[in-house]
């Protein structure tokens, strides 16, 4: 799929698939029907590595690279997250916010040329709850914005499996910015 098809999608539904050592999420473009269509992007992290990193492919054939984030500093639990494009150029960053996330995760997402995104758990209650470790399994649901107006949303879904659905109400955004955030709420949300 070419960049500017991509850059057209307002939904997107992510899927991690269970491994022994390494997380990978597939992500598809949303069908009519609220079922699977084709892949856009594939990811990998290995698990219990000293400084995060997870590289976006095309498909899960890992022949060509879309995207990736990398860790600023080594098990750092305030540490940013850069996210390059296949050149390894820059397109964005996140980062954590420990401080506010002790009551509901909080994250602050940035693009360049834009302003910066907060994107938090929806709903205080469930965050709380969640906290508890008898209902770490309650879905969580993200939404980012500057002020009240939301940029786009991570929700996961009920199952055995993670899945997230994401929406996309800003056309400016970089959808691989988008998927790799998405990614990563998974990955290390309990970080």
């Amino acid at each position: 799929m070419d960049f500017a098809t991509l850059q057209s999608q307002r939904r997107l539904l992510v899927r991690q698939k269970i491994t022994m050592m390494v997380n990978r999420y597939a992500v598809h473009l949303e069908q009519p029907d609220g079922s699977e269509g084709p892949m856009v992007a594939f990811a990998e992290q290995k698990r219990m590595a000293l400084k995060e990193q997870v590289t976006l492919y095309t498909d899960d054939s890992r022949e060509y690279v879309l995207a990736g984030f990398k860790a600023r500093k080594v098990i750092d639990l305030a540490s940013g997250y850069d996210v390059v494009d296949h050149n390894g150029q820059p397109i964005g960053f996140f980062k954590k916010d420990f401080a506010k996330s002790l009551l509901r995760s909080t994250w602050h997402f940035q693009q360049p040329g834009m302003p910066t995104f907060t994107g938090r758990e929806r709903r205080l209650l469930v965050a709380l709850l969640r906290r508890t470790e008898l209902l770490s399994w309650l879905p969580y649901h993200f939404d980012f914005g500057v002020g009240a107006q939301i940029a786009f949303s991570v929700d996961r879904k009920w199952g055995l499996r993670d899945r997230y659905m994401v929406e996309i109400h800003d056309p400016r955004l970089d959808r691989r910015l988008i998927i790799a955030m998405a990614v990563a709420l998974d990955a290390l949300q309990s970080r």
